[in-house]
């Protein structure tokens, strides 16, 4: 998808910008390296999936915070300039991903907190600017204008906390009575535990990763020895993702399902890419550390080392096609468990719209929204579950509202179908391994309703 590409790209350029920061050129680039040919990433940003966008958000984030900072006593004028896009990046991360939301209080926060606690005059003036209190009412408008979109169009304001696509409820629905819903469950440490081994073979070769995550954080806090006074606690934020995640999957109904561990499955693999800008940058520090080693005691080996470790990350990524990335092989296994619907359900679809022209489908599109697309039709001929009051009232009078009928057992639509089964009549039952099974209904008048 083109947004995720433009995404992915954005975020090399701020990568390799935040990277120079503290580190030369050869050091960056390996980095850069690193993180840019990461063959999951490589795989997210042809998709439409949201962790391509809000990687590159997190990464300007940090450096747009790294920058005001060193440019704040020299350059208030820059530093103001630089106000206005971290508010419009942290405006976007809420928007993007509930990560966001967490990473805007903070980092937000921590922009006021400076300006209280550090400085004379200025700084106390900058507090007090239309510019400050403009940006500071976008950064918290932005969760507040989600929360409306939730009470007009759901209902409730906390719909997407503890509606029925609530984490919250998909957890009650697949958990199997008598065992935890997933592994960390009310359990930090183990949580903790799940999601660095996500992040690590997210981003290195199984052989690999317990040294590449060793590098990383020994690179980290190397880079905080030496560039603490150049504002490097800004790129901190990179690490918010370890927190965000070990609360979301102990307390949070999130789980991670790798295929190492119990229950040996494939599930959100993905978000330890969140982690990946982080690993790079600290194996950045790591880099740099070795080959100035290499150079203090052997000048002439520094291009050698130098070349070895690009070599190394060539190794790693290679490895890990060969081994199939993570996120990747998740995404397949999604398509295979699919495919049998995928294949069937949309041509009997479009042979009965073509009896009846514009007809409009009643479906629930959370689980299965391919088939839309796969139908061939627009959004708008189905109504679903984002279609606001009108998608309640045909679940209380399926035949009144559409003239196809697609469910599947146990969702909403199914059990509204049974009843009120007036004016319909079962046409076609799909059945597939491991899915639920699917039937389409018709009405009795064929012309019954037409896309909105």
């Amino acid at each position: 998808m083109i947004p995720s590409a433009l995404a992915f790209l954005a975020g090399c350029a701020g990568f390799y910008r935040l990277a120079r920061r503290w580190l030369p050129p050869a050091a960056a680039a390996l980095a850069l390296a690193f993180f840019a040919a990461n063959p999951n990433l490589l795989y997210l940003q042809t998709t439409a999936m949201g962790e391509p966008l809000f990687v590159c958000e997190t990464i300007w984030i940090a450096l747009w915070l790294v920058e005001w900072r060193t440019c704040l006593d020299s350059d208030p004028k820059q530093a103001r300039r630089l106000q206005g896009w971290i508010a419009a990046a942290l405006v976007a991360a809420v928007f993007t991903r509930y990560d966001g939301w967490v990473m805007a209080l903070l980092a937000w926060g921590c922009v006021g907190l400076v300006l209280v606690r550090h400085g004379g005059q200025a700084r106390r003036g900058e507090l007090r600017s239309r510019g400050f209190w403009l940006a500071s009412v976008l950064v918290a408008a932005a969760p507040v204008a989600w929360f409306i979109y939730n009470a007009a169009a759901f209902g409730d304001w906390l719909y997407f906390l503890r509606g029925p696509y609530s984490a919250k409820a998909i957890e009650m629905r697949t958990s199997v009575p008598g065992f935890p819903p997933h592994p960390g469950w009310h359990n930090p440490l183990v949580a903790l535990i799940f999601y660095m081994k996500a992040a690590e073979l997210d981003a290195a070769a199984a052989a690999w990763g317990n040294m590449l995550f060793l590098l990383s954080l020994l690179g980290t806090a190397w880079g905080w020895l030496i560039a603490r006074r150049r504002a490097f606690q800004w790129a901190l934020l990179l690490w918010l993702p370890v927190l965000f995640y070990v609360y979301s999957v102990a307390y949070g109904s999130v789980p991670i399902f790798l295929p190492t561990w119990w229950p040996y499955s494939w599930y959100n693999s993905r978000y330890g890419m969140e982690l990946l800008p982080a690993l790079a940058l600290g194996l950045g520090f790591a880099a740099q550390f070795a080959i100035s080693t290499v150079r203090e005691f052997k000048p002439q080996w520094a291009k050698v080392a130098a070349c070895v470790l690009f070599a190394l990350v060539a190794l790693n990524a290679a490895a890990m096609v060969r081994e199939r990335p993570l996120v990747y092989v998740e995404s397949t296994k999604n398509i295979d468990a699919r495919r049998p619907y995928d294949l069937q359900i949309p041509p009997a679809l479009r042979a009965l719209l073509v009896e009846r022209p514009g007809g409009v489908i009643l479906m629930d599109t959370s689980v299965y929204p391919e088939i839309v697309a796969l139908t061939g039709i627009p959004l708008r001929q189905t109504i679903n579950e984002s279609d606001l009051e009108i998608y309640r009232d045909a679940l209380a009078a399926p035949a009144a509202y559409a003239s196809i009928v697609l469910a599947f057992e146990g969702d909403e639509v199914d059990r509204a179908v049974h009843a009120h089964p007036a004016g319909l009549n079962s046409l076609r039952r799909f059945t597939a391994k491991g899915q639920p099974p699917a039937t389409i209904y018709v009405t009795d008048t064929p012309s019954a309703q037409q896309a909105r």
